[in-house]
């Protein structure tokens, strides 16, 4: 079955004669027309050609709460009608920063950003003017922004990669400085005992071991039971600083966030994407021993628009519903993700596809693939990626829009008569298949 698109193709057609490739973000390329949606509200969204979605990409991310919730959209008109930008403080940025140290474990002191690139961005500045070290150990498939410090070995080809013991920094994009290569170190994730060994022959080097604690920028990938803690242990061992990058993570999978939801707490966390509701806002939090580093003005940290007075009254009103409304918020997204899941591999059985999905209810991923676990990114490397395409292509079609790689993201406003009508659009798409 096909959409219309008789609209979204004329926008595009437009597009390309103005914005270089048609889009706005390498990640909403697209090998056809891609979606131009034209409004959208709690767990749909709505194109130009009139065909509805029920959308798991929410913004990828942000709309945790759904689209435009009342809460949410009150407070940014109102804040709008105050003032759009001061270049002063305010009292909305401490409110969302006492929210952030009271729902964070390892919170005690925040500076703000607009982005998630710009808060790592801002993470290993000041875990290198801190520790003085110069080189950064990260993992393979994780992403810590488009930024040239940190853009290598998200999803290099195998054959470019190395051996999966001795990985090698692979550039993500043209046009990256070879000296940014030099400061980095790159290792297989979810393996305790290549880790440990590579800090042993980089020791006194590292300023900081960054990584997604769950890693879902290549999956929806948890950590093996032990190995965050172990990661923990060598870093105090070594004087590394620790940071998780919950860009993604932070006020989906828990309240604060998987070091909550996973009990291990980092020296430095960033946080974007669901913090705000859908507005840009990001932060850099960590221990305050750490942030002093910042607050005495050693470590340079600037933007104009950092804690920007109305994504901060977006951040207020989301941060508060989701912490004074918790335990039903939190209760409702893993319940219905779970049955989701449980849907997905159901259908798929009786389909007679190989399909495994994993993750937690908040944030989940579906694999093509005979495998029956995915741990790192060299596993993820080896799921059939062309019928994952068609999958989405599929869903699509039926009025189902998850992330292209696989990736779905739930809402509190998605409800139990949305996963069902999800479920028959599964069953429908995997028959095509």
């Amino acid at each position: 079955m096909a959409r219309n698109l008789t609209n979204a193709a004329a926008l595009f057609g437009s597009a390309r004669k103005v914005i270089a490739g048609g889009v706005s973000s390498d990640a909403r390329r697209s090998a056809g027309t891609p979606l131009y949606v034209d409004h959208a509200a709690g767990s749909r969204l709505w194109d130009v050609d009139g065909n509805s979605y029920l959308d798991y990409v929410l913004g990828q991310g942000p709309s945790v709460l759904g689209h435009c919730p009342p809460e949410v959209v009150g407070a940014v008109a109102d804040q709008a009608g105050r003032g759009m930008s001061y270049a002063a403080q305010h009292r909305l940025e401490i409110e969302v920063a006492e929210r952030l140290c009271s729902m964070v474990p390892s919170a005690e002191l925040v500076r703000f950003n607009s982005v998630g690139s710009e808060a790592v961005h801002g993470a290993l500045r000041l875990a290198r003017g801190h520790t003085g070290r110069p080189k950064v150990l990260k993992f393979e498939g994780h992403y810590h922004g488009w930024f040239d410090p940190v853009l290598y070995s998200l999803h290099p080809a195998l054959d470019q990669a190395g051996s999966a013991d001795a990985p090698v920094p692979v550039p993500g994009t043209l046009g990256q400085p070879p000296s940014a290569e030099g400061d980095l170190v790159v290792v297989r994730w979810n393996d305790l005992d290549a880790l440990k060994a590579t800090m042993a022959e980089h020791r006194g080097e590292l300023a900081a071991v960054i990584m997604e604690p769950i890693l879902c920028n290549s999956g929806a990938i948890l950590p093996s039971p032990g190995y965050l803690e172990g990661v923990r242990d060598l870093c105090d061992e070594h004087g590394t600083l620790l940071i998780f990058d919950e860009v993604i993570t932070g006020f989906r999978v828990a309240p604060g966030g998987a070091q909550e939801l996973l009990g291990v707490t980092p020296d430095l966390a960033t946080f974007g994407k669901a913090m705000a509701g859908g507005m840009q806002a990001s932060a850099l939090v960590g221990r305050a021993a750490v942030m002093e580093t910042i607050a005495s003005g050693k470590v340079g940290h600037a933007g104009t628009f950092n804690s920007h007075p109305v994504a901060m009254a977006a951040a207020n009103a989301t941060l508060t519903i989701l912490d004074e409304q918790r335990d039903a918020l939190y209760g409702r997204l893993e319940t219905n993700g779970r049955r989701l899941m449980a849907g997905l591999r159901e259908a798929a059985a009786a389909a007679g596809i190989p399909l495994l999905v994993d993750g937690v209810g908040a944030a989940f991923q579906t694999y093509f693939t005979e495998a029956t676990e995915v741990r790192d990114y060299r596993d993820f490397a080896g799921i059939d990626r062309a019928l994952a395409a068609r999958f989405h292509a599929e869903l699509q079609d039926r009025g189902v829009n998850i992330v292209p790689r696989g990736l779905w993201l739930l809402s509190t406003a998605h409800t139990e008569d949305d996963i069902e009508e999800t479920l028959r659009a599964v069953t429908a798409a995997l028959a095509a298949l």
